[in-house]
């Protein structure tokens, strides 16, 4: 009895340390930033941000040095606005009314508010910046395209 005991415990061990292997997903890797974001606030970033963040905005963003440079790394670098008026190179995704957007006071693009490249803050969206792939949304009854670029690449 021992002996088959021994014998499927000899068995059973590769097969057990086998089975205890796991497979794990690779780490993030790190965020590039690029070397503009150094550089101090626009007028215009620091409006979005009050915009956004309200009250908060010193307390979230201004008096914490990396929430800030990730900031300007999303609105320098990774929030391109495209026109794309060639039929061919549009694709389908997403429209910019199906994003949720923050309660604020201002203007709602739901409400047929024209679309205006210049001032228009993403920060106001719940885009998903900080996912591993970038993505794009049409603006409603547009050719504007908003692209959230990864912050891996």
């Amino acid at each position: 009895m021992k002996k088959v005991l021994f014998i499927l415990a000899l068995i059973l061990m590769p097969l057990s340390m086998f089975s205890q292997q796991s497979t794990q997903k690779q780490p993030l890797p790190l965020a590039k930033f690029n070397d503009n974001v150094n550089l101090p606030l626009t007028a215009n970033e620091r409006a979005q941000i009050i915009e956004a963040y309200g009250e908060s905005a010193d307390k979230l963003v201004f008096n914490n040095a990396h929430r800030l440079k990730s900031i300007k790394h999303i609105l320098r670098n990774r929030v391109v606005i495209k026109l794309i008026t060639d039929e061919k190179n549009k694709k389908p995704c997403p429209k910019l009314s199906d994003v949720t957007k923050f309660s604020t006071e201002g203007s709602d693009l739901k409400n047929n508010q024209v679309f205006n490249p210049a001032n228009f803050n993403p920060l106001l969206y719940v885009f998903e910046f900080y996912s591993r792939a970038s993505a794009m949304y049409q603006v409603d009854n547009t050719n504007y395209y908003i692209i959230i670029k990864s912050q891996y690449q």
